[in-house]
């Protein structure tokens, strides 16, 4: 299912509502699930949050993410647990044990078959026909799929386990583990025995050839200092000394890893590792209070004058703490644990930094800054590179480092007119300019001595000027110089040639469609601004939704065009038609009569 990259189509912090809905599906799929451990999945205040996918098999399915890892995903109603959840809990669904080889297989997208599954001393565990169920590695309880099953357990035993046992749905290295933090496959003990005659040769664990590809996948998964393949385990007694330990494990580990020749590469190993757990310590949440607390002492000590008080605070975080931003960073206030800016301004105001007063009634202002505040004074600005933005208007840089094409409007000859230029060599298909167009015909005209004696505005119309100009019955034989041009561009197929800055001319069939702006309305009072067209002036969708984000602070997606043929729609919350004008016409500098529909922008508030 997710063996090919996926397209994320948005991803939204997960509210509230949806956690609890979530918690819910999720108890009735995995019943065997404890109220504890249903919080422990979906807890209430850590960071989740909702992604939508559009899957390489044309299937829409929605992905759940703890922090960064995907934890469940939703497709046709019915709710899967990923195998970063099947790790934290391996006995959540019954699991079916195959060899380690097989595991290349269910990487590439197959399903398993049952020939590949190990029995227990107990037989298969308990599995109903079309259930969740799990896949195991022989020698390691840790699941790498997930998938449901196409008969029961019984009916597996009666058909001589032969034939299709589990319909696979996601697997351990495929594009749903990519995407989150892509932790190695972990090793936990299980008490299923090797089959006999299948047990592991611990003294030739290096020379077996059918092993390859479980060891080029334990490379990928968990092969290292600290958990070596289970091939490679050997206990004390049978070496008898910790180093003989050492040199067995470097028969598989020396070449890929160059750590275990001396003793200390296993020391700095544990260190370097350590230091990794400490750094994770810092959730999602500590993380952006800090950014926030950054950008807050940066745009007081920088950005915030002394003529600028008082300054309300709706403008602070906008138009002072954003630009104040790294530019691979991003302000998200619910993100934080005050997910309120009020919150926010009580806790700077507890500190003494600022004060903030009510002047007029529901509406503060940030009256005073402490300057001689400790923190305040003791703050050094970063030396980062940050985006040129505007107080009034912040965005990343993006936008002012786009550079608009030169928009040359074309002509291309038909068929009709073929016969016309090809005196002068130019063949169906080629393009001119109005320009061009209007020296051809002047030469032709010259060259053929059609200029009326009597009347120089008027040109004598030969066979091939009436053949290729006049209209279905029409008999010409006179016709004005400039009607001479309307009518030769009105029978030629408009075109258009974009030139950008450092690139070859790129040739546009067909009228070239305008950047289209409509506003459309929703739900109760609620309206949406849809722009489309973008791409066609080489402005990425992805780009012009991130900095629309910042701009207006109001959630964006990116979609396949409704009711259109071809290309994407970048829908923004309200209607903001003033700030893609403005965006779009004066930062981008694009030409206004290749924008439409920004005479729909709503009247400022006064």
């Amino acid at each position: 299912m997710f063996q090919k990259p996926f397209r994320v189509k948005s991803k939204t912090v997960i509210r509230g509502s949806d956690r609890r809905k979530l918690r819910s599906d999720v108890g009735k799929a995995l019943p065997t699930l404890t109220e504890e451990q249903l919080f422990e999945l979906v807890p209430n205040k850590e960071d989740m949050s909702t992604m939508k996918i559009y899957t390489h098999a044309g299937k829409n399915a929605t992905v759940y993410c703890l922090g960064q890892n995907p934890v469940f995903f939703e497709m046709d109603k019915n709710v899967f647990p990923t195998v970063y959840t099947l790790w934290r809990l391996p006995d959540l669904l019954p699991c079916l044990t195959t060899w380690p080889p097989v595991l290349k297989n269910l990487c590439g997208g197959a399903d398993l078959m049952l020939p590949g599954v190990i029995a227990g001393e107990e037989g298969l565990p308990m599995i109903d026909r079309n259930s969740l169920c799990s896949i195991s590695l022989l020698g390691n309880r840790a699941p790498v799929a997930v998938g449901r099953s196409t008969m029961s357990s019984a009916q597996m035993e009666e058909c001589g386990m032969k034939g299709k046992g589990v319909t696979v749905l996601h697997t351990y290295l495929d594009q749903l583990w990519e995407h989150g933090e892509q932790t190695p496959l972990p090793t936990l003990a299980t008490h299923q025995p090797y089959p006999e005659g299948h047990a592991p040769d611990l003294d030739s664990a290096g020379t077996l050839s059918d092993g390859q590809t479980q060891d080029e996948l334990g490379a990928q998964a968990s092969a290292g200092v600290d958990n070596p393949p289970l091939e490679n385990l050997v206990l004390d007694d049978d070496l008898g000394h910790e180093g003989d330990l050492c040199k067995n494990n470097d028969l598989h580990l020396k070449e890929g890893e160059g750590g275990m020749e001396d003793g200390p590469g296993c020391g700095e190993g544990e260190t370097a590792k350590e230091e990794e757990e400490d750094d994770d310590e810092i959730s999602p949440m500590d993380q952006m209070d800090g950014l926030l607390y950054q950008c807050f002492l940066h745009a007081m000590k920088t950005n915030v004058k002394k003529s600028d008080l008082p300054l309300l605070t709706s403008k602070l975080l906008r138009g002072h703490m954003q630009p104040c931003c790294p530019a691979e960073k991003s302000l998200d206030l619910k993100k934080s644990s005050y997910k309120k800016l009020t919150k926010f301004l009580q806790a700077m105001q507890a500190r003494g930094l600022i004060q903030v007063k009510e002047l007029s009634k529901g509406v503060e202002s940030i009256v005073e800054v402490n300057r001689g505040h400790e923190e305040l004074k003791n703050f050094e600005v970063p030396e980062v590179e940050l985006p040129a933005v505007e107080d009034s208007d912040p965005s990343t840089g993006a936008g002012p480092t786009y550079q608009p094409p030169e928009i040359t409007e074309m002509y291309s000859v038909t068929g009709h007119l073929a016969q016309l230029f090809r005196t002068a060599g130019i063949h169906k298909g080629h393009a001119l300019s109005a320009q061009q167009v209007r020296e051809f015909l002047t030469q032709y005209v010259r060259e053929n001595e059609l200029s009326d004696s009597s009347n120089k505005r008027l040109v004598v119309v030969d066979p091939v000027l009436c053949d290729a100009l006049r209209q279905k019955g029409e008999n010409l034989t006179h016709l004005a110089w400039e009607d001479m041009f309307t009518r030769c561009c009105d029978k030629m197929s408009p075109c258009a040639q974009l030139t950008f800055p450092g690139q070859p001319p790129v040739l546009k069939k067909g009228k070239l469609e305008p950047v289209d702006v409509q506003v459309q309305q929703r739900s109760g009072n609620k309206k949406v601004t849809l722009i489309y067209n973008l791409e066609g002036f080489g402005i990425s969708p992805d780009t012009f939704a991130h900095l629309m984000q910042l701009r207006v602070q109001a959630s964006t997606s990116v979609t396949p065009a409704v009711n259109r043929k071809a290309g994407v729609q970048v829908m923004v919350q309200g209607n903001q038609v003033q700030t893609v004008a403005k965006l779009l016409i004066d930062e981008m500098k694009l030409p206004k009569k290749y924008v439409q529909g920004i005479e729909k922008a709503g009247k400022k508030k006064r």
